[in-house]
């Protein structure tokens, strides 16, 4: 029998656009970018270039141009003409757009994880914060103690997310994630003042969750995300956005004729 031999699939070459474990690169660099706002390496309102994106995610120059379309339909970067890409700018009116569309994804979510998830997994997640709020409450706190804790409670709300099983509303709740953590702020993360009130809200209705009670699991949930808007709501909106200086110098008004005479 004649014709082409078929190549194996596993020894087909990789493109170039493919990492090893199959990743695109522009999947690669989304993933980058997601890693700077959690880092705090991209701020909120930044001005950033396709070469400055490149050298900081590593990535070559087509895979950040393709990334780019991706952030823009996220709401996470507009390109500016003659400035470049600007990062999302955090406002009032983002704030309360971000969390509304947090609390409708989350207050669906918590509705079926009630009755979705197992004992032995409500269980591990209570397990989890108790460990959290122990290590809290050591003599010695470790310096691992903050990011495990905001590993921990971002985790549960992702975790309720997935449960789901709808990739569509769990790629929407990832991005508007990534909006509420651009709000560079002590209110919108979790510092050491606030590390036990937050464990303690997320135990409240972790307990409604294990007792399968959905309404007051729901109604215990909403009080935590309000109070985290709150917290962001009532802040300084220098403190917002740091940006903003508090009290702008005025502009100097434009010389009149007659101030012209009195100054000659």
């Amino acid at each position: 029998m004649t014709g082409k031999r078929k190549i194996p699939a596993a020894v087909v070459p990789l493109t170039s656009n493919t990492a090893p474990d199959g990743t695109s690169q522009r999947a690669r660099a989304y993933q980058g970018f997601t890693q700077q706002i959690l880092s705090g390496g991209i701020r909120s309102g930044q001005f950033i270039s396709q070469r400055e994106l490149m050298t900081l995610l590593d990535m070559p120059l087509g895979a950040v141009r393709e990334m780019i379309p991706r952030l823009e339909a996220g709401g996470l970067v507009k390109t500016v003409p003659q400035r470049g890409l600007q990062i999302a700018h955090v406002d009032l009116k983002l704030i309360r757009n971000a969390f509304q569309v947090r609390s409708m994804i989350e207050h669906e979510a918590i509705r079926h994880f009630v009755h979705s998830a197992s004992g032995h997994e409500l269980e591990q997640i209570d397990a989890s914060h108790q460990d959290v709020l122990r290590r809290a409450s050591a003599a010695s706190v470790d310096s691992q103690l903050l990011d495990d804790a905001q590993a921990i409670d971002w985790g549960l709300h992702d975790r309720m997310v997935d449960a789901l099983g709808n990739e569509i509303v769990s790629e929407v709740y990832r991005v508007n994630s990534l909006r509420i953590r651009l709000i560079k702020l002590e209110n919108s993360v979790i510092t050491p003042a606030r590390l036990i009130p937050a464990m303690q809200e997320h135990l409240r209705f972790i307990a409604a969750l294990r007792e399968r009670d959905a309404a007051k699991a729901t109604e215990l949930l909403e009080a935590h995300i309000r109070s985290a808007r709150d917290r962001v709501m009532n802040a300084p909106l220098e403190l917002v956005n740091p940006d903003i200086p508090t009290n702008p110098a005025p502009k100097p008004r434009p010389k009149t004729a007659s101030t012209r005479r009195k100054t000659t």
